[in-house]
């Protein structure tokens, strides 16, 4: 009912008058430092009930959008979580006036009817700058829309670790995160499909990388993060590769594939039926339907017949088949339908008898000259059995690696090893209750940093995941999640989590998140800043489009072996 903006006692443009200009109408957003009205009630669990200025309307106001509480003595910032209509006379609700004459509503707005909002402070600002809220603001406390200071003194200002990931909701300010927190802890980034994952992911990575803090290891199942990636309306935007040049090393799971997009990748990746152990089929069981008897009997045919236990279960005939399952105590049909799975390693190119090549090597070799790899999987990408397989492989040898560094480095024997951030899509495959506890997935998101591993794990069903394992995530971004499973399952823990979750259900559909966590002072509602455009490229510090392609392909030569300077 408080829509229908009297104009009486306000400006030309109908603002109500404030210090900072009030708040703009007709397009839902806030000037900086807008008034909104007072508080008028509420509790350190509920929030406090801001009652609007009458030239304040309800259609104007957004849940998640940052506003600020003056106290007497304090200044307080929180988020906009819940928005009413009130009315001071209740027979308006049964017998409401004919508003049909201009008069009638503009005496009514704001007196007889009136807008609320439930505000959640979260912060206390002061000269120390800002602490977490443990009381509230007094009635009569003037309540505005957050201004660019507010934000920059929370959140503060790009550079020295900080990196801008977006902007706060119908705000121009610069939201930063602070990347050295980020990489402390694994992460994860939610949203069902097209809503801006992977610009997120993206964006994230980026941040990794020109902070130099951390190396990354990205399992880049659907090409997006190597050399180019797709936009939300499918046009191409540049890859890490693209943008790094030499600081990014492709390895590649399909090299026909790259050489198909006019590409050579820095390494083709090779893995040997020999290096296959079963911890690894163990995480593609459910995958490939094999059961706990079959996943049990991988652990009797390595203890039979050491690394080489994939080919000798391949090359037994029926007989040799039979005579085996009788001698292992294994049920013959076990031990049929788990030589049937595994002859599916066979389809795979990348897949070779005996040994494969020195992938763990190369990749640490890389990571230890501060460098960062992404592993592309062409096609095989639309293969999850693939991608866990290998995925799953290669982190459990490089964490290996990593644990054997960190405890030589206790000793004193060597420094440690440079941070790692492995970033893995479709993640509750790896990290389901009924396998997180036993895959190095699983580990890592539990051990924290205690080997200077983590990981940044990105998923469209969060409430797949085991609980345990998002409970150590330490910072998430969420964007659009209609399943109430997985809303619940990103604020399981969260403080104020039933609050945050009205924000979370309304999310626009694409480029729009809700974030929180240990990277990032309180939560927030976001609009994802931009990524693919020239201009995009420029705001993060890269050259303009035009050099991008001369540098393009210059690196294009460089890789082929074409002579230098092709092409400018």
């Amino acid at each position: 009912m408080n829509g229908y903006a009297p104009s009486n006692g306000r400006n030309g443009d109908g603002r109500s008058e404030g210090r900072s200009g009030g708040w703009r109408g007709g397009g839902g957003a806030a000037a900086d430092g807008g008034e909104l009205g007072m508080v008028v009630a509420g509790s350190l669990t509920d929030g406090v009930s801001v009652r609007l200025d009458a030239g304040v309307s309800v259609e104007d106001v957004k849940v998640g959008t940052l506003v600020s509480v003056q106290g007497s003595q304090t200044r307080f910032l929180g988020t906009l979580t819940g928005v009413e209509l009130g009315s001071s006379d209740p027979t308006l609700a049964s017998s409401p006036p004919d508003v049909s004459n201009p008069l009638v509503a503009e005496a009514l707005a704001g007196t007889a009817a009136y807008g609320t909002i439930t505000v959640e402070p979260t912060l206390a600002l002061g000269v120390g700058g800002a602490q977490p809220a443990k009381t509230i603001p007094p009635h009569f406390a003037r309540a505005s829309a957050a201004s660019e200071d507010d934000v920059a003194l929370v959140f503060g200002e790009e550079g020295d670790g900080r990196f801008h990931i977006g902007n706060p909701m119908d705000m121009e300010a610069k939201l930063c995160l602070n990347i050295d927190e980020l990489v402390k802890r694994s992460n994860g980034v939610f949203g069902k499909s097209v809503t801006g994952k992977t610009y997120l992911t993206r964006l994230l990575l980026i941040g990794i990388l020109q902070r130099g803090e951390a190396a990354n290891l990205i399992f880049d199942m659907h090409g997006e993060y190597g050399w180019r990636g797709s936009s939300e309306h499918m046009n191409e935007v540049k890859g890490l590769k693209q943008l790094f040049g030499s600081r990014v090393a492709v390895f590649s799971l399909d090299p026909e594939s790259a050489r198909r997009r006019g590409l050579q990748s820095d390494y083709d990746v090779r893995i040997g039926c020999d290096d296959i152990e079963p911890e690894d089929v163990a995480v593609i069981a459910d995958e490939w339907n094999l059961s706990d008897v079959a996943v049990e009997a991988t652990y009797t045919l390595e203890r039979r017949f050491g690394g080489k236990w994939i080919s000798a279960l391949a090359d037994l005939d029926a007989d040799g088949s039979n005579e085996l399952a009788r001698e292992l105590n294994i049920p013959h049909s076990t031990l049929s339908a788990l030589r049937n799975r595994l002859s599916r390693l066979r389809r795979f190119d990348f897949v070779v008898d005996g040994k494969g090549g020195s992938a763990v090597n190369e990749m640490l070799a890389y990571i230890n000259d501060g460098r960062h790899v992404v592993l592309e999987f062409g096609r095989y990408g639309n293969d999850i059995g693939a991608y866990l397989l290998v995925a799953n492989m290669l982190t459990r040898r490089v964490h290996k690696r990593y644990v054997e560094l960190s405890e030589r480095a206790s000793g004193g024997a060597a420094e440690r090893p440079r941070p790692l951030v492995i970033t893995i899509e479709e993640a509750h495959k790896f990290l389901s209750s009924a396998i997180a506890k036993n895959t190095i997935f699983g580990s890592i998101a539990r051990e924290m940093r205690k080997y200077n591993v983590t990981l940044l794990v990105v998923d469209q069903r969060p409430s797949g995941i085991d609980e345990e394992v998002m409970s150590q995530l330490g910072t998430k971004i969420a964007c659009l999640l209609d399943n109430e499973r997985d809303a619940d399952a990103v604020l399981s823990g969260v403080s104020g989590s039933r609050k945050l979750r009205t924000a979370l259900s309304r999310l626009e559909s694409n480029r729009q998140a809700l974030a929180f966590g240990h990277a990032l002072p309180m939560p927030v509602v976001m609009q994802t800043r931009e990524y693919g455009s020239a201009e995009s490229y420029r705001e993060l510090g890269f050259s303009d489009a035009s050099e991008l392609r001369a540098q393009a392909e210059r690196n294009t030569d460089l890789l082929f072996g074409a002579a230098p300077g092709r092409g400018g």
